[in-house]
């Protein structure tokens, strides 16, 4: 198992964590219906652009899992659904708090595996938002890191 940061994203990367990121997200957000995961599809690409680092989780030369951080703050972190509950996530996070200082996220409150998750590694909720930053209503729980 190997954690490494993207530099510079190929096309076929970026394919490849597109894939992850959709079946994840029709594993762990029950919430969004099918022509909402696919309108917030389109947005994904440029959400690996704008993180500060993209790092990928690789296991048997296949990536399992990837996690996006800005400052010290988790934007996204989302594994292969056929690979959930195998520890992908975890290290994940455990290599950005050691190496990266993260101590923040926010994470959709309709999604209590995560929410869990991230407790269960020592987040708690100081925030909750009524909507995501689109706008939409889907409420989002800031959290920190506490330990």
């Amino acid at each position: 198992m190997q954690i490494k940061e993207i530099i510079k994203l190929n096309q076929s990367t970026e394919q490849e964590l597109l894939t992850i990121w959709e079946n994840s997200v029709h594993a762990t957000h029950k919430f969004l219906n099918n022509d909402e995961i696919l309108q917030i599809r389109n947005y994904v690409p440029q959400a690996f652009k704008q993180v500060e680092h993209l790092l990928i989780i690789i296991d048997h030369e296949q990536i399992k899992g990837f996690m996006g951080i800005n400052d010290q703050k988790v934007g996204m972190l989302f594994i292969d659904a056929q690979t959930r509950s195998k520890g992908y996530g975890s290290k994940l996070l455990n290599y950005g708090i050691q190496e990266l200082n993260i101590d923040e996220l926010a994470v959709n409150e309709q999604n209590p595996q995560a929410v869990g998750f991230y407790e269960h590694l020592g987040f708690k909720v100081v925030k909750r938002s009524e909507t995501d930053d689109k706008g939409n209503p889907y409420p989002i729980l800031k959290m920190k890191l506490f330990n």
